[in-house]
């Protein structure tokens, strides 16, 4: 008889942590998912999850909750998704960032390396450790780290001690070098989800709309939703597509890094174009540039070549930009609806 896996998500009620989550359970695994302490029993993302998966109390900057759980359960597989995760937020909080998104990931790998050393880990990096990079339309596995922005100074740090514990110590630890991936999960803080919610709306001529990470109404009095840079361009996909090549990665022989992207590239205009064309509605009139919301640096236009993934892991997207964008706003609209904001 096969032993039943064990995982430990850390970060469970995020986007990429609540699909995973589902993805290991239909594969059979027993899921243990981490969540920060909080006087809030609800987690939105994995509500429905409750009574399939067992939740631990643990924090990135807490080493000892961290040892606790691999102690506990000596899982097969960690999977670390946790992080400060919004960009936009490293610039305000630069020091929080470089504890949860640097120093949080090695806090994960010193308690696997000691008390559950055969465990295979997966460490959730991001495209934004290529933030600065010119001339490099695709990037791949090979293509040099040039970070330019707090969040991705930190997210290159993990990925730097990534090969760095697999090499020293003998670990199985791989990391995935993911391009956007977005889902009608995603916090209202990232820009699809931003354009998602507010087209919904302004659909359905919502009066009290949720706030912006400003502190503001996501769709102003006169109809409109605040962004940054809408010449800005991404690589978007979706999570839910995204979260199976994280697993696959910890199934190969031997670990390995990884490009995950859909190898498009499309501007946020783009995005507004999409999410508005269905509903019928026209983003030019809706949708403004708002230099609060601009980044001190932006990223460079680059694609996710996941051409290496394709080959060794058998991966590739499935949803692209405008279903991904239609498929939010829809479940925006559902959940407006379900939740009767007026």
């Amino acid at each position: 008889m096969v032993k039943q896996k064990t995982a430990v998500i850390i970060g469970v009620s995020s986007q990429d942590g609540s699909y995973l989550a589902e993805l290991l359970l239909e594969k059979g695994y027993l899921v243990v998912g981490t969540i920060r302490r909080s006087t809030s029993m609800i987690h939105e993302n994995i509500e429905h999850l409750k009574g399939k998966i067992t939740l631990e109390a643990a924090d990135l900057i807490d080493q000892e909750s961290l040892n606790r759980v691999m102690i506990k359960y000596q899982p097969d597989e960690v999977y670390n998704i946790a992080a400060q995760s919004v960009p936009g937020d490293a610039w305000s909080h630069p020091f929080y960032t470089g504890e949860v998104t640097a120093l949080g990931p090695v806090r994960v790998f010193e308690a696997v390396r000691h008390f559950c050393p055969k465990a295979r880990v997966y460490q959730a990096t991001s495209r934004e450790i290529l933030g600065g990079v010119k001339g490099v339309e695709r990037a791949n596995e090979s293509t040099l780290l040039f970070a330019n922005n707090p969040y991705g100074i930190a997210k290159a740090y993990a990925h730097m001690m990534v090969s760095c514990y697999r090499e020293s110590y003998g670990m199985y630890v791989c990391g995935g070098i993911l391009f956007n991936h977005e889902s009608p999960r995603r916090s209202l803080h990232f820009v699809t989800r931003k354009i998602s919610m507010g087209v919904a709306c302004i659909k359905l001529g919502i009066k009290s709309p949720p706030v912006n990470e400003l502190g503001e109404a996501l769709v102003d009095t006169s109809g409109q939703i605040h962004l940054g840079d809408l010449n800005a361009r991404r690589d978007w996909g979706y999570a839910k597509d995204y979260v199976e090549a994280m697993w696959l990665m910890l199934q190969r022989e031997k670990p390995k890094d990884y490009v995950i992207g859909t190898d498009t590239s499309y501007s946020i205009k783009d995005a507004c174009k999409a999410a508005f064309d269905h509903v019928g509605l026209n983003w030019k009139e809706h949708v403004i540039s708002n230099e609060k919301l601009l980044r001190p640096t932006e990223i460079t236009d680059m694609r996710g070549d996941y051409s290496l993934a394709k080959k060794e892991l058998g991966w590739e997207p499935k949803v692209f930009m405008k279903e991904l964008m239609e498929t939010m706003v829809d479940a925006d609209l559902d959940w407006l609806k379900s939740h009767s904001v007026k």
